[in-house]
């Protein structure tokens, strides 16, 4: 499916990095709603009167049309199933021609496996600090592969922390170079 997701926080900026941090790294572009502050929120209708905003997940097709609102509470984590449900019934057709997830993981035959998204700056700053070493590597995009995405959160609380790096069966989450390099043998 040609989706793309994005969080939009009415937080600042160096706010929203630190959020990401703290959370292990997320998989998605965080969006800054700060200045002027809500206004997007306020377009949406999930702007609270203190400055804040509901916690709120819309699915908008490509004409513009919001075809799913969730407005939940903060502490509830979104249905991910109850989303791609949606998405599917957005683009049938691409949803049938979408790779289904395994039953058993696929094995990967390589010694260092790192676990990644396409807009991640950690992951490209792993990918090319593996290169300057000469380390090959396999690189699995979770954004991509559902399957892996559950693997990673499995390995780092929950959370789809990238980069993970799964290396001749050992895990790292996230971008350690001092963890990796022992790993790899070289400290």
């Amino acid at each position: 499916m040609q989706t793309q997701v994005l969080g939009l926080s009415v937080d600042s900026v160096p706010c929203l990095k630190a959020w990401a941090d703290s959370l292990g790294g997320i998989t998605y572009p965080l969006l800054s709603d700060f200045y002027p502050h809500g206004r997007i929120a306020q377009a949406y209708g999930v702007f609270r009167p203190d400055g804040t905003s509901e916690r709120a997940i819309f699915v908008i097709d490509r004409e513009g049309v919001i075809r799913y609102v969730d407005v939940h509470d903060i502490d509830k984590q979104p249905d991910n199933d109850e989303l791609f449900r949606v998405l599917a019934e957005i683009e049938p057709e691409a949803a049938a021609q979408a790779p289904v997830a395994a039953a058993e993981p696929a094995e990967v035959n390589a010694d260092v496996v790192i676990y990644c998204t396409p807009w991640c700056p950690a992951c490209q700053r792993a990918k090319e600090y593996l290169y300057q070493l000469g380390i090959p590597f396999v690189e699995i995009d979770i954004s991509r592969d559902r399957e892996a995405a559950a693997r990673v959160r499995g390995w780092a609380r929950g959370y789809e922390t990238t980069p993970t790096f799964e290396v001749r069966g050992k895990i790292i989450v996230d971008f350690d170079r001092s963890k990796l390099d022992q790993v790899l043998g070289f400290k």
